[in-house]
């Protein structure tokens, strides 16, 4: 059965990639104005394009009813003072809730709502995290040295809306000064019209 159960070995560093049959990556590039020092963000890309994270799904409907699920990897470094890190998104129907299991790693998870909640969660492996309906979330790696590997899922019919964060960014950022990651406010974060 295609759909059927799935397998992966973190003791190997990965999983096994042929059970899935859509693999998403997402380079410097398509981060565009997501990381705080531009000038970092521009030196480091003229140097190379590389690889921020990864999404293995095995694609179903997408509608009510199906369970969307999948690995996400997020590789270790740093652009300037922030950590690597996804796009993030709210999804297209705001009352849609998603599960991250932390398989390997440990990051944060950075959150907030339309209305101005915010929280920041901590990903280790063997931690689950629920994200309510509402919630942007957005995977941070906070390891120098090995990747955080999270298996997820959420309603089939959720959608993403990357363009909301793509355009005012998150309220907080975590930055590296020297003692390790800091939450701090975004100077650059722009409401969204009406918010």
């Amino acid at each position: 059965m295609k759909d059927g159960p799935f397998s992966f070995n973190l003791g190997e560093g990965g999983f096994i990639p042929d059970e899935y049959d859509n693999h998403i990556q997402r380079r410097l590039s398509n981060m565009k104005g997501q990381y705080l020092d531009q000038e970092a963000y521009q030196v480091k890309l003229a140097q190379e394009d590389i690889l921020l994270y990864e999404v293995y799904e095995i694609k179903r409907p997408e509608i009510e009813g199906e369970i969307l699920h999948g690995i996400s990897i997020v590789h270790p470094g740093k652009v300037g003072e922030e950590y690597f890190m996804t796009k993030g998104h709210f999804h297209t129907v705001l009352e849609t809730a998603e599960i991250y299991y932390t398989l390997k790693g440990r990051g944060y998870m950075v959150m907030e709502t339309p209305e101005g909640e915010w929280a920041v969660e901590e990903l280790a492996a063997g931690r689950v995290l629920y994200v309510p309906p509402r919630w942007a979330h957005r995977s941070i790696n906070l390891q120098e040295d090995e990747d955080l590997v999270m298996f997820f899922a959420y309603p089939g019919n959720a959608g993403h809306d990357y363009g909301t964060i793509e355009t005012q960014g998150f309220r907080k950022l975590v930055l590296d000064k020297g003692n390790g990651p800091e939450i701090v406010d975004n100077p650059r974060w722009l409401p969204s019209e009406g918010g």
